[in-house]
């Protein structure tokens, strides 16, 4: 186990301990915030006793472990309201404040994201003074990447501080989620203005329902910031409020130039449509002419392929090339009258 001077590199992950996924103590007192990793039979009588006001301790949990959420109850001392939170089954995004506690709940991407709408989940966390909980029951990208941050020195010095981390890390993935739909509507694009169009523009369907259900989830998490910051507790320290407000501003932008991604893809679905349906009418088209061509000589056949007596030039010397001509003529005709009607 290391100490908060040995230095980020040598940080090691906490092992999956009553479903604990990782535990970071960290040391404010001189406002480098330097964190070490513990384990659940370290954080336990941290907890239990007196703590530093300098210091608080960030646990993550996996709910699927059976023992995560007794490990909370018999040692992290949360409130009801975040036990109820987990047991709502509830995914909306929202922040409330439990008395001195903040009761959190996140949406974010999975780990392994392949721009499908199913590759969202869900994060609970409460932020307290001296100790952020977080819990979820799949992998999540925007975790990953603040735990790859604290273990690479970038440690926050309070437990607001954590909080903002988070939402900026959340942002910049969703940063990459836009530039990567953008990249692939710029390709579809790109095929529609070439006339190549495939398969591949189904691929929009799926994009657009993605951002609807991330701009769902996501769009009142913002709004819930600003209420919070309005009257936030009492603990958490002017510069943790401004910079939490400020992580809440860009957060919103990333949301508005998704709202302008869905616009997009609306256009391009609406021109895909009238492209598509100006080929069917085209194809529509093709098929009647060929139709009515047809129509002469089948009448014609059908009549003379009767078989009664009376068929008209059955015994003439000519009779053959006489139908060929008026099948043409009639062929000629029904001709100019198709053409006549597509120029109308």
């Amino acid at each position: 186990m290391t100490t908060p001077g040995t230095g980020p590199a040598a940080l090691p992950s906490a092992p999956d301990d009553a479903g604990l996924i990782c535990a970071y103590l960290f040391d404010g007192s001189d406002g480098s915030g330097a964190a070490r990793a513990v384990d659940a039979a370290e954080a336990a009588p941290w907890l239990a006793g007196d703590t530093s006001p300098s210091t608080f301790l960030w646990l993550h949990f996996n709910l699927n472990h059976t023992q995560a959420e007794r490990w909370m109850r018999r040692h992290a001392g949360l409130s009801d309201a975040f036990y109820e939170t987990l047991k709502d089954g509830s995914h909306s995004t929202r922040i409330e404040r439990e008395d001195d506690v903040l009761i959190a709940v996140v949406n974010d991407v999975h780990f392994d994201f392949g721009f499908e709408p199913s590759d969202i989940a869900t994060l609970w966390a409460s932020v307290g003074p001296r100790l952020v909980v977080t819990a979820r029951t799949q992998p999540l990208r925007t975790v990953d990447a603040l735990r790859t941050a604290v273990r690479n020195g970038q440690s926050p010095r309070s437990s607001v501080a954590l909080l903002e981390q988070l939402m900026r890390t959340q942002a910049d993935g969703l940063v990459d989620i836009v530039r990567g739909v953008t990249t692939r509507i710029d390709g579809v694009e790109d095929e529609l203005l070439s006339g190549r169009l495939d398969h591949k523009r189904a691929r929009l369907g799926v994009l657009r329902r993605l951002l609807v259900r991330l701009q769902r989830l996501l769009a009142p998490e913002p709004a819930a910031l600003f209420r919070l910051l309005q009257h936030p507790p009492a603990w958490m320290a002017e510069d943790d409020v401004q910079e939490l407000r400020g992580a809440t501003e860009e957060f919103s932008v990333v949301l508005r130039d998704m709202q302008g991604l869905q616009e997009r893809i609306k256009l391009l679905q609406e021109e895909i449509a009238a492209s598509v349906n100006e080929d069917n009418g085209r194809s529509l088209f093709v098929l009647t002419v060929v139709t009515v061509l047809a129509l002469p000589i089948n009448i014609l056949a059908g009549l003379f392929g009767m078989n009664v007596g009376g068929i008209p030039l059955a015994d003439h010397p000519h009779g053959f090339w006489i139908v060929v001509t008026i099948v043409l003529g009639f062929t000629v005709v029904a001709a100019w009258l198709a053409l006549r009607r597509k120029d109308g």
